[in-house]
């Protein structure tokens, strides 16, 4: 989850900007979750990548099996 688009229950302002110390700890907290995550250096489109070639390789063990 990103926080970017996440708004703050206690001061009603979006949690990226971190106008109160609920919003504050929220990021920090957050930022640790993503940092943490075993994909987490990975872009989007290293990602994408990765998946392409997984099913690719997936499709060839499927038709040699066959």
């Amino acid at each position: 989850m990103t926080y970017d688009r996440l708004v703050c229950a206690n001061c009603a302002a979006p949690v990226n900007e971190g106008r109160c110390p609920v919003c504050r700890a929220s990021r920090v907290r957050l930022r640790q979750e993503q940092e943490q995550g075993p994909l987490a250096g990975l872009s989007p489109a290293m990602l994408v990548a990765l998946m392409v070639v997984l099913l690719a390789a997936l499709a060839l063990l499927a038709h040699q099996t066959v």
